[in-house]
């Protein structure tokens, strides 16, 4: 039997290999506003929701990003505003050896998609702590997304003009 030893080029070569780590995953900023209560809510009726969702990124070194999933919920009776959510999670997230070219993918879809749990069962809990039922939002395709932004950017350099809100997403609820 032979055994086998690992040498030091090969110790050096398994630093170089591409790598992917969550640093950390918290919840940046929650708040949840009734405007109109009390009054509002003797009102029976069916309150109509609206959710944008929008996606931040923040590069805070060479191989370190934070991103941050934000979402706005708006729960509205005869068109007042019973209840506002704004919610912002965000992680940190860190990319070693990762071409440039597939990075920004990364940011866009695979790093959305490990927070939007987090994000979806906070936004549930506040909803369900100020006396309303839990709104569970429906899932994101964020590779969609992701092509809808590439879109828009391009069109947008067509044309120069197009306004930083146009890339949030407004999803049915």
């Amino acid at each position: 039997m032979t055994e086998q030893t690992t040498s030091a080029p090969d110790a050096a070569d398994n630093s170089k290999e591409p790598g992917f780590r969550i640093q950390r995953i918290y919840l940046k900023d929650l708040s949840l506003e009734q405007p109109n209560a009390p009054q509002i809510l003797l009102v029976a009726a069916e309150p109509q929701i609206e959710v944008e969702i929008d996606v931040a990124v923040t590069r805070l070194s060479d191989e370190i990003f934070e991103v941050a999933l934000i979402a706005t919920v708006t729960a509205k009776v005869e068109s007042k505003v019973l209840f506002l959510v704004e919610a912002k999670q965000a992680g940190v997230f860190e990319f070693s050896n990762i071409p440039a070219e597939q990075i920004d993918p990364m940011l866009g879809i695979a790093c959305p998609t490990i927070l939007y749990p987090y994000l979806r069962s906070n936004i549930a809990d506040i909803i369900s702590r100020a006396g309303f039922q839990p709104i569970h939002l429906n899932e994101i395709n964020f590779h969609g997304m992701y092509e809808h932004r590439l879109m828009q950017a391009t069109q947008a350099a067509a044309t120069e003009g197009a306004s930083a809100d146009e890339s949030k997403i407004i999803l049915p609820h």
